[in-house]
């Protein structure tokens, strides 16, 4: 088995909403940096109980000569923080991002954009 054989896309989505959405947000945030925001359930709200719930997000970029780099990470706790989260990263380094989202019970999700 290949670690892609575990990975979830938008073609598998299901009632739920469980792919991490990437949004960038160029020259906003503190001190006029840039903002990579990560979201599972934007427009359909994912379940947020113990049984059924987000457990984290990860973030990667690519950069421009391909190099990954892990970005960071957040863990979520059921039914009192939302997935969704915040990277200031410097965009114009990376030529794309990949999210990761892990539900406890469908598994995990990726996401990748192009930029």
């Amino acid at each position: 088995m290949k670690f892609e054989d575990i990975l979830k896309s938008k073609e598998a989505e299901g009632k739920e909403k469980h792919v991490p959405i990437i949004e960038i947000g160029k020259g906003r945030g503190r001190e006029g940096v840039d903002v990579v925001r990560v979201v599972v359930g934007r427009d359909v709200p994912h379940p947020n109980t113990v049984e059924h719930h987000i457990a984290w997000i990860e973030l990667y970029g690519v950069r421009k000569d391909g190099q990954v780099i892990d970005l960071g990470r957040a863990d979520f706790a059921p039914s009192y923080t939302n997935p969704n989260v915040r990277f200031q990263v410097p965009v114009e380094q990376f030529k794309s991002f990949c999210a990761l989202a892990y539900c406890n019970v469908h598994g995990l999700w990726e996401n990748c954009i192009e930029i």
